[in-house]
């Protein structure tokens, strides 16, 4: 979890549903999609942005089969590692193929949000 107090922007806390470090001002879950709050306004498709999106497809040559471990990475402005995940593992066989898509999906933040002074 982030060192954000409550409230902050960038706060996180974790989902109740799958467990996964979310943001706290989240309404729905974006790994499981479970709802989190029903009172909250749910933020619309104008306010939402997509400010990264990096699509690309492996494929596995006649040569044979390999393995692929596929990990995301995070660093702060300074390329000091803040986060790091893995994502998914697997084989790819002969006249198989993997299409991955990693994207950064984001909301402003509120007016007036108190701003953290590091990470």
């Amino acid at each position: 979890m982030s060192a954000a107090r409550p409230g902050e922007t960038g706060a996180t806390r974790t989902c109740p549903h799958c467990k996964t470090t979310i943001l706290e001002s989240a309404a729905v879950c974006p790994a499981c999609r479970g709802h989190l709050r029903f009172d909250a306004p749910a933020v619309d498709a104008a306010q939402r942005f997509v400010p990264l999106r990096v699509e690309g497809t492996i494929d596995a040559s006649e040569e044979g089969a390999f393995e692929y471990t596929m990990v995301v990475v995070v660093r702060n402005e300074h390329g000091q590692e803040i986060g790091r995940q893995v994502v998914a593992v697997g084989g790819v066989f002969p006249g198989e193929s993997r299409k991955f898509e990693v994207s950064v999906e984001a909301t402003r933040a509120a007016p007036g949000a108190k701003r953290r002074l590091r990470h």
